[in-house]
Protein backbone atom coordinates (compact mmCIF):
# COMPACT_ATOMS: atom_id res chain seq x y z
CA UNK A 1 0.00 0.00 0.00
CA UNK A 2 1.33 3.42 -1.03
CA UNK A 3 -0.44 6.37 0.66
CA UNK A 4 1.32 8.86 -1.61
CA UNK A 5 -0.66 7.56 -4.60
CA UNK A 6 -4.03 7.60 -2.81
CA UNK A 7 -6.45 10.50 -2.32
CA UNK A 8 -9.51 11.24 -0.22
CA UNK A 9 -12.83 10.17 -1.73
CA UNK A 10 -14.94 12.36 0.57
CA UNK A 11 -16.46 15.12 -1.58
CA UNK A 12 -16.73 17.40 1.47
CA UNK A 13 -12.98 17.16 2.18
CA UNK A 14 -10.78 20.06 0.95
CA UNK A 15 -8.26 17.49 -0.39
CA UNK A 16 -10.87 15.53 -2.38
CA UNK A 17 -9.30 13.92 -5.46
CA UNK A 18 -5.81 15.38 -4.80
CA UNK A 19 -2.81 13.05 -4.67
CA UNK A 20 0.42 13.73 -2.82
CA UNK A 21 -0.99 16.20 -0.25
CA UNK A 22 0.30 14.24 2.77
CA UNK A 23 -3.18 13.80 4.25
CA UNK A 24 -3.52 10.05 3.56
CA UNK A 25 -2.33 7.37 5.95
CA UNK A 26 -2.75 3.61 6.37
CA UNK A 27 -5.73 2.80 8.57
CA UNK A 28 -5.53 -1.02 8.37
CA UNK A 29 -2.91 -3.03 6.53
CA UNK A 30 -4.88 -6.28 6.89
CA UNK A 31 -8.14 -4.79 5.57
CA UNK A 32 -6.27 -2.58 3.05
CA UNK A 33 -7.91 0.67 4.11
CA UNK A 34 -6.62 4.24 4.08
CA UNK A 35 -7.56 7.16 6.33
CA UNK A 36 -7.68 10.86 5.55
CA UNK A 37 -6.17 12.82 8.45
CA UNK A 38 -8.05 15.94 7.34
CA UNK A 39 -11.65 14.69 7.45
CA UNK A 40 -10.98 11.44 9.43
CA UNK A 41 -12.81 9.34 6.83
CA UNK A 42 -11.57 5.85 5.94
CA UNK A 43 -11.91 4.13 2.58
CA UNK A 44 -10.82 0.90 0.90
CA UNK A 45 -7.70 0.80 -1.25
CA UNK A 46 -9.86 -0.36 -4.18
CA UNK A 47 -12.21 2.63 -3.95
CA UNK A 48 -12.48 4.29 -7.36
CA UNK A 49 -11.36 1.18 -9.28
CA UNK A 50 -13.25 -1.69 -11.00
CA UNK A 51 -12.13 -3.98 -8.15
CA UNK A 52 -14.26 -2.14 -5.59
CA UNK A 53 -16.79 -4.46 -3.88
CA UNK A 54 -15.67 -7.47 -5.97
CA UNK A 55 -15.26 -10.75 -4.09
CA UNK A 56 -13.25 -12.53 -6.80
CA UNK A 57 -9.48 -12.62 -7.01
CA UNK A 58 -8.11 -9.47 -8.66
CA UNK A 59 -5.68 -11.51 -10.76
CA UNK A 60 -8.59 -13.45 -12.28
CA UNK A 61 -10.49 -10.24 -13.04
CA UNK A 62 -7.40 -8.75 -14.72
CA UNK A 63 -6.94 -11.85 -16.86
CA UNK A 64 -10.57 -11.84 -17.96
CA UNK A 65 -10.51 -8.13 -18.83
CA UNK A 66 -7.25 -8.60 -20.76
CA UNK A 67 -8.80 -11.40 -22.82
CA UNK A 68 -11.90 -9.30 -23.53
CA UNK A 69 -9.64 -6.44 -24.55
CA UNK A 70 -7.95 -8.62 -27.17
CA UNK A 71 -11.17 -9.88 -28.74
CA UNK A 72 -11.55 -13.21 -26.95
CA UNK A 73 -15.20 -14.38 -27.11
CA UNK A 74 -16.97 -14.29 -23.73
CA UNK A 75 -18.16 -17.86 -24.27
CA UNK A 76 -14.54 -19.05 -24.41
CA UNK A 77 -13.75 -17.20 -21.17
CA UNK A 78 -16.78 -18.77 -19.50
CA UNK A 79 -15.64 -22.25 -20.56
CA UNK A 80 -12.01 -21.68 -19.54
CA UNK A 81 -12.57 -20.10 -16.11
CA UNK A 82 -15.94 -21.65 -15.19
CA UNK A 83 -17.64 -18.29 -14.74
CA UNK A 84 -21.11 -17.00 -15.47
CA UNK A 85 -21.41 -15.05 -18.70
CA UNK A 86 -23.19 -12.20 -16.91
CA UNK A 87 -20.24 -11.94 -14.52
CA UNK A 88 -17.77 -11.70 -17.39
CA UNK A 89 -19.79 -8.98 -19.12
CA UNK A 90 -20.20 -7.06 -15.86
CA UNK A 91 -16.44 -7.04 -15.32
CA UNK A 92 -15.90 -5.81 -18.85
CA UNK A 93 -18.49 -3.07 -18.35
CA UNK A 94 -16.86 -1.89 -15.12
CA UNK A 95 -13.41 -1.87 -16.71
CA UNK A 96 -14.73 0.04 -19.73
CA UNK A 97 -16.43 2.72 -17.63
CA UNK A 98 -13.25 3.07 -15.57
CA UNK A 99 -11.21 3.46 -18.78
CA UNK A 100 -13.62 6.13 -20.04
CA UNK A 101 -13.24 8.19 -16.85
CA UNK A 102 -9.47 7.74 -17.05
CA UNK A 103 -9.47 8.96 -20.66
CA UNK A 104 -11.56 12.01 -19.78
CA UNK A 105 -9.22 12.90 -16.93
CA UNK A 106 -6.17 12.69 -19.18
CA UNK A 107 -7.93 14.70 -21.88
CA UNK A 108 -8.89 17.49 -19.45
CA UNK A 109 -5.54 17.82 -17.66
CA UNK A 110 -2.88 17.08 -20.31
CA UNK A 111 -3.21 18.87 -23.66
CA UNK A 112 -1.07 17.46 -26.47
CA UNK A 113 0.55 18.98 -29.55
CA UNK A 114 -1.48 17.00 -32.08
CA UNK A 115 0.11 18.34 -35.31
CA UNK A 116 -1.82 15.99 -37.63
CA UNK A 117 -5.29 14.58 -36.89
CA UNK A 118 -7.31 12.03 -38.85
CA UNK A 119 -10.96 11.17 -38.20
CA UNK A 120 -13.30 8.51 -39.53
CA UNK A 121 -16.47 6.64 -38.63
CA UNK A 122 -17.49 2.99 -38.74
CA UNK A 123 -20.67 1.12 -37.90
CA UNK A 124 -21.50 -1.57 -35.36
CA UNK A 125 -24.25 -4.13 -35.79
CA UNK A 126 -26.84 -4.37 -33.02
CA UNK A 127 -30.09 -6.27 -32.73
CA UNK A 128 -32.60 -4.44 -34.91
CA UNK A 129 -30.43 -1.40 -35.57
CA UNK A 130 -27.07 -0.05 -36.66
CA UNK A 131 -24.84 2.12 -34.43
CA UNK A 132 -22.19 4.55 -35.65
CA UNK A 133 -18.81 5.03 -33.98
CA UNK A 134 -16.76 8.13 -34.85
CA UNK A 135 -13.09 8.19 -33.82
CA UNK A 136 -10.04 10.43 -34.19
CA UNK A 137 -6.30 10.01 -33.68
CA UNK A 138 -3.14 12.12 -33.61
CA UNK A 139 -1.01 10.62 -36.36
CA UNK A 140 2.59 11.49 -35.28
CA UNK A 141 2.13 9.89 -31.84
CA UNK A 142 -0.61 7.39 -32.90
CA UNK A 143 -2.61 8.65 -29.89
CA UNK A 144 -6.28 7.64 -29.91
CA UNK A 145 -8.22 10.81 -29.09
CA UNK A 146 -11.58 9.23 -28.29
CA UNK A 147 -14.77 7.88 -29.80
CA UNK A 148 -18.45 8.80 -29.83
CA UNK A 149 -21.32 6.34 -30.34
CA UNK A 150 -24.62 7.40 -31.89
CA UNK A 151 -27.59 5.83 -33.63
CA UNK A 152 -27.26 8.32 -36.51
CA UNK A 153 -24.35 9.38 -38.70
CA UNK A 154 -25.11 13.07 -38.60
CA UNK A 155 -23.69 16.45 -37.67
CA UNK A 156 -24.38 15.93 -33.95
CA UNK A 157 -22.12 12.87 -33.92
CA UNK A 158 -19.27 14.67 -35.69
CA UNK A 159 -19.58 17.74 -33.45
CA UNK A 160 -19.23 15.58 -30.33
CA UNK A 161 -16.09 14.00 -31.74
CA UNK A 162 -14.53 17.32 -32.72
CA UNK A 163 -15.23 18.70 -29.24
CA UNK A 164 -12.92 15.94 -27.93
CA UNK A 165 -10.23 16.86 -30.45
CA UNK A 166 -10.54 20.53 -29.49
CA UNK A 167 -10.10 19.65 -25.81
CA UNK A 168 -6.99 17.54 -26.46
CA UNK A 169 -5.29 20.17 -28.65
CA UNK A 170 -2.59 22.30 -27.02
CA UNK A 171 -2.28 24.27 -30.28
CA UNK A 172 -4.89 24.88 -32.99
CA UNK A 173 -2.25 24.97 -35.75
CA UNK A 174 -2.95 21.40 -36.85
CA UNK A 175 -3.59 19.51 -40.07
CA UNK A 176 -6.88 17.60 -40.31
CA UNK A 177 -7.47 14.85 -42.87
CA UNK A 178 -10.96 13.33 -43.20
CA UNK A 179 -13.08 11.46 -45.72
CA UNK A 180 -15.80 12.90 -47.95
CA UNK A 181 -18.50 13.29 -45.27
CA UNK A 182 -19.67 16.92 -45.52
CA UNK A 183 -20.35 17.20 -41.77
CA UNK A 184 -16.62 17.21 -41.03
CA UNK A 185 -16.06 20.48 -42.85
CA UNK A 186 -18.95 22.22 -41.12
CA UNK A 187 -18.14 20.92 -37.65
CA UNK A 188 -14.37 21.56 -37.77
CA UNK A 189 -14.78 25.10 -39.07
CA UNK A 190 -17.38 25.92 -36.41
CA UNK A 191 -15.36 24.40 -33.56
CA UNK A 192 -11.97 25.92 -34.43
CA UNK A 193 -13.03 29.47 -35.30
CA UNK A 194 -11.80 32.22 -33.00
CA UNK A 195 -12.90 35.86 -32.62
CA UNK A 196 -10.66 38.36 -34.41
CA UNK A 197 -10.34 41.42 -32.18
CA UNK A 198 -9.93 44.70 -34.09
CA UNK A 199 -10.85 47.23 -31.40
CA UNK A 200 -13.99 48.28 -33.23
CA UNK A 201 -17.48 48.17 -31.83
CA UNK A 202 -19.73 45.23 -32.52
CA UNK A 203 -19.35 41.50 -32.62
CA UNK A 204 -15.85 40.41 -33.72
CA UNK A 205 -15.44 38.35 -36.85
CA UNK A 206 -14.83 34.61 -36.38
CA UNK A 207 -11.81 33.32 -38.32
CA UNK A 208 -9.80 30.13 -38.35
CA UNK A 209 -6.48 30.27 -36.46
CA UNK A 210 -3.27 30.63 -38.49
CA UNK A 211 -1.69 27.31 -39.29
CA UNK A 212 -4.95 25.36 -39.38
CA UNK A 213 -5.16 23.18 -42.50
CA UNK A 214 -7.77 20.71 -43.65
CA UNK A 215 -7.84 18.18 -46.47
CA UNK A 216 -10.43 15.70 -47.71
CA UNK A 217 -10.18 12.33 -49.41
CA UNK A 218 -13.29 11.64 -51.51
CA UNK A 219 -13.67 8.07 -52.79
CA UNK A 220 -16.14 7.04 -55.47
CA UNK A 221 -17.26 3.45 -56.02
CA UNK A 222 -18.71 1.56 -58.96
CA UNK A 223 -20.24 -1.90 -58.47
CA UNK A 224 -18.90 -2.00 -54.89
CA UNK A 225 -15.34 -1.41 -56.10
CA UNK A 226 -13.15 1.65 -55.67
CA UNK A 227 -13.30 3.62 -58.92
CA UNK A 228 -11.66 6.98 -58.18
CA UNK A 229 -9.99 8.95 -55.36
CA UNK A 230 -10.12 12.75 -55.25
CA UNK A 231 -7.95 14.73 -52.84
CA UNK A 232 -8.81 18.37 -52.21
CA UNK A 233 -7.71 21.11 -49.84
CA UNK A 234 -10.63 22.50 -47.83
CA UNK A 235 -8.63 24.98 -45.72
CA UNK A 236 -5.24 26.07 -47.04
CA UNK A 237 -3.52 24.96 -50.22
CA UNK A 238 -2.34 21.58 -51.42
CA UNK A 239 1.26 22.79 -51.25
CA UNK A 240 0.87 23.88 -47.61
CA UNK A 241 -0.75 20.54 -46.68
CA UNK A 242 2.01 18.54 -48.40
CA UNK A 243 4.63 20.64 -46.61
CA UNK A 244 2.99 19.91 -43.23
CA UNK A 245 2.86 16.19 -44.03
CA UNK A 246 6.58 16.16 -44.76
CA UNK A 247 7.32 18.10 -41.57
CA UNK A 248 5.42 15.60 -39.41
CA UNK A 249 6.69 12.58 -41.35
CA UNK A 250 3.19 11.26 -41.96
CA UNK A 251 3.02 11.00 -45.74
CA UNK A 252 3.35 12.86 -49.02
CA UNK A 253 -0.28 13.59 -49.95
CA UNK A 254 -3.71 13.85 -48.30
CA UNK A 255 -4.78 10.46 -46.94
CA UNK A 256 -6.62 8.73 -44.07
CA UNK A 257 -4.50 5.56 -43.93
CA UNK A 258 -3.65 5.76 -40.24
CA UNK A 259 -7.22 6.07 -38.96
CA UNK A 260 -8.33 3.28 -41.30
CA UNK A 261 -5.61 1.05 -39.87
CA UNK A 262 -6.83 1.96 -36.39
CA UNK A 263 -10.36 0.97 -37.44
CA UNK A 264 -8.99 -2.47 -38.32
CA UNK A 265 -7.46 -2.75 -34.84
CA UNK A 266 -10.80 -2.00 -33.21
CA UNK A 267 -12.62 -4.41 -35.52
CA UNK A 268 -10.21 -7.18 -34.48
CA UNK A 269 -10.84 -6.49 -30.79
CA UNK A 270 -14.63 -5.92 -30.95
CA UNK A 271 -16.63 -8.44 -32.93
CA UNK A 272 -19.75 -6.24 -33.49
CA UNK A 273 -17.57 -3.80 -35.47
CA UNK A 274 -16.59 -6.48 -37.98
CA UNK A 275 -17.99 -6.11 -41.46
CA UNK A 276 -18.69 -9.81 -41.93
CA UNK A 277 -19.42 -10.91 -38.43
CA UNK A 278 -22.48 -12.61 -36.99
CA UNK A 279 -21.89 -11.09 -33.54
CA UNK A 280 -24.60 -8.61 -32.64
CA UNK A 281 -24.88 -6.18 -29.76
CA UNK A 282 -27.81 -7.12 -27.56
CA UNK A 283 -27.24 -4.11 -25.27
CA UNK A 284 -25.98 -1.08 -27.25
CA UNK A 285 -24.98 0.72 -24.04
CA UNK A 286 -22.06 -1.71 -23.69
CA UNK A 287 -20.44 -0.58 -26.94
CA UNK A 288 -19.06 2.72 -25.62
CA UNK A 289 -17.50 1.05 -22.56
CA UNK A 290 -15.91 -1.64 -24.73
CA UNK A 291 -14.54 0.97 -27.15
CA UNK A 292 -12.88 2.93 -24.35
CA UNK A 293 -11.42 -0.22 -22.82
CA UNK A 294 -9.69 -1.01 -26.11
CA UNK A 295 -8.76 2.62 -26.81
CA UNK A 296 -7.12 3.32 -23.45
CA UNK A 297 -5.22 0.02 -23.59
CA UNK A 298 -4.13 0.97 -27.12
CA UNK A 299 -2.74 4.27 -25.80
CA UNK A 300 -1.09 3.12 -22.59
CA UNK A 301 -0.56 -0.67 -22.68
CA UNK A 302 0.21 -1.61 -26.29
CA UNK A 303 3.71 -0.89 -27.62
CA UNK A 304 3.86 0.04 -31.32
CA UNK A 305 6.66 -1.06 -33.61
CA UNK A 306 6.41 2.17 -35.63
CA UNK A 307 7.08 4.21 -32.46
CA UNK A 308 9.83 2.07 -30.94
CA UNK A 309 13.31 3.56 -31.09
CA UNK A 310 15.62 1.87 -28.57
CA UNK A 311 12.86 0.52 -26.35
CA UNK A 312 9.14 -0.28 -26.73
CA UNK A 313 6.95 2.82 -26.79
CA UNK A 314 3.21 3.37 -26.60
CA UNK A 315 1.23 6.30 -28.09
CA UNK A 316 0.93 7.78 -24.59
CA UNK A 317 4.72 7.72 -24.25
CA UNK A 318 5.17 9.31 -27.69
CA UNK A 319 2.69 12.05 -26.72
CA UNK A 320 4.43 12.72 -23.38
CA UNK A 321 1.58 11.47 -21.17
CA UNK A 322 3.65 8.79 -19.41
CA UNK A 323 7.20 7.45 -19.26
CA UNK A 324 6.63 3.67 -19.29
CA UNK A 325 4.45 0.95 -20.76
CA UNK A 326 1.47 0.35 -18.48
CA UNK A 327 0.14 -3.08 -17.59
CA UNK A 328 -3.55 -3.89 -17.51
CA UNK A 329 -3.31 -4.37 -13.72
CA UNK A 330 -1.79 -0.89 -13.37
CA UNK A 331 -4.57 0.63 -15.44
CA UNK A 332 -7.34 -1.08 -13.48
CA UNK A 333 -5.84 -0.22 -10.07
CA UNK A 334 -5.46 3.48 -10.92
CA UNK A 335 -8.04 5.06 -8.62
CA UNK A 336 -10.26 7.85 -9.97
CA UNK A 337 -12.68 10.19 -8.20
CA UNK A 338 -16.24 8.95 -8.44
CA UNK A 339 -19.08 11.17 -9.54
CA UNK A 340 -21.34 12.02 -6.59
CA UNK A 341 -24.35 9.76 -6.50
CA UNK A 342 -27.70 11.35 -7.13
CA UNK A 343 -29.99 11.28 -4.16
CA UNK A 344 -33.70 11.22 -4.69
CA UNK A 345 -35.63 13.84 -2.76
CA UNK A 346 -37.67 12.36 0.02
CA UNK A 347 -41.37 12.38 -0.61
CA UNK A 348 -43.54 13.97 1.98
CA UNK A 349 -45.94 11.60 3.52
CA UNK A 350 -49.54 12.52 3.32
CA UNK A 351 -51.31 12.84 6.59
CA UNK A 352 -54.02 10.24 6.87
CA UNK A 353 -57.04 11.61 8.69
CA UNK A 354 -58.86 9.01 10.69
CA UNK A 355 -62.47 9.47 11.52
CA UNK A 356 -63.86 8.38 14.85
CA UNK A 357 -66.14 5.34 14.62
CA UNK A 358 -69.86 6.05 14.81
CA UNK A 359 -71.48 5.56 18.21
CA UNK A 360 -73.30 2.24 18.67
CA UNK A 361 -76.99 2.19 18.06
CA UNK A 362 -79.22 2.09 21.15
CA UNK A 363 -80.97 -1.22 21.75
Amino acid sequence: MDPSQAFCHNTACPFYGQRGQGNIGIHSQAERRYICHQCRKTFAATKGTPFYCLQHDHTLVTQVVTLLNHGCPPQAIVAAFDLDERTVMAWGQKAGEHSQRFHQQQMATRPVDLQHVQADELYAKAVGQKLWLAMAMAVPSRLWLGGVVSAKRDLVLIRSLIAMVRTWAASLAILVCVDGLASYVTAFVQAFRQPQRTGRRGRPRLVLPPGFLMGQVIKSYAKRRLADVTRRAVVGTLAAIQRRLRQTGTGQQIHTSYIERLNATFRAALAPLGRRSRALLHQPVRLEAAVYLVGVAYNFCWAHDSLSQWAPRTPAMAAGLTDHVWTMRELLTYALPQAPARTRPKRKRRKVTTHAPPPPLAA
